[in-house]
């Protein structure tokens, strides 16, 4: 089964998902290990691998080394068209939507799309939103677009509607890495009510109690990263609670 019909049939029996982030810049091998053998005790549901910026070209093997080391799927979650491998099993095809920079709407993708006919990849095309969570993230100074202002929900759900609208398969509301406050369950509930696709949310996430609540507002799959990067036993934590949903 495709990892995208895995999602579709999750939210169908509306099951959650959790996908932990991993920036490959931030993990030496040791520390990689560890967190793949407590993924697996925990379940997570899947690997999403990129960073807004890669510094030490450690991409390839952080995910030889956890196809290696587990049968969790990987999926990129490119910060640019340079972060694309053959070894993982699907991308997320993003298109800044929520920006107004044509080089994250359609010019990245225009680059990497000749790069990634040549793969066995599954191409998963995501309207992906950054929200304001307080503060300048990487994410939105690498991408020079500003963030949906956080109590703007009608402008987020508008743009959601217009992603699914164009076509793409799935919306991922994202507060960016070590973002201070996460996205408002206001916002995800009205999201989530006027789109038919699954939706993803991350950012700011730092406990079981909050990944239910977004749950509870309308996300199918939840996101975490940098809070597991500080606290490695909320990973079975958040999985269970997810789970357990």
């Amino acid at each position: 089964m495709s990892i995208y019909k895995h999602i579709l049939n999750s939210k169908k029996n509306k099951s959650k998902l959790f996908a932990l982030l991993v920036d490959p810049d931030k993990q030496d091998k040791n520390d990689l290990l560890i967190l793949i053998e407590k993924s697996i005790i925990a379940k997570v549901d899947i690997f999403f691998i990129g960073g807004s910026l890669l510094m030490d070209d450690k991409l390839e093997d952080c995910i030889t080394t956890i196809k290696s080391k587990s049968n969790i799927p990987v999926m990129l979650f490119p910060g640019n068209s340079m972060q694309i491998s053959k070894k993982a099993d699907s991308i997320l095809f993003l298109s800044l939507i929520s920006g107004r920079n044509p080089h994250t709407l359609i010019g990245q993708q225009v680059i990497s799309a000749p790069l990634l006919k040549q793969t066995n990849l599954e191409i998963i095309s995501t309207g992906y939103m950054l929200i304001d969570s307080g503060e300048a993230t990487t994410a939105s100074y690498m991408s020079n677009t500003t963030p949906i202002p956080h109590a703007k929900h009608n402008i987020a759900t508008a743009t959601a509607i217009a992603g699914e609208m164009l076509g793409l398969k799935l919306i991922f509301l994202d507060g960016g890495s070590g973002a201070k406050q996460a996205i408002s369950t206001k916002m995800i509930s009205s999201v989530s009510s006027q789109i038919d696709i699954p939706l993803i949310v991350g950012g700011g996430i730092r406990s079981a109690e909050k990944a239910i609540v977004n749950c509870a507002a309308g996300a199918d799959v939840i996101v975490v990263g940098n809070a597991i990067e500080k606290e490695n036993g909320l990973i079975a934590e958040i999985a269970k609670a997810i789970h357990n949903f």
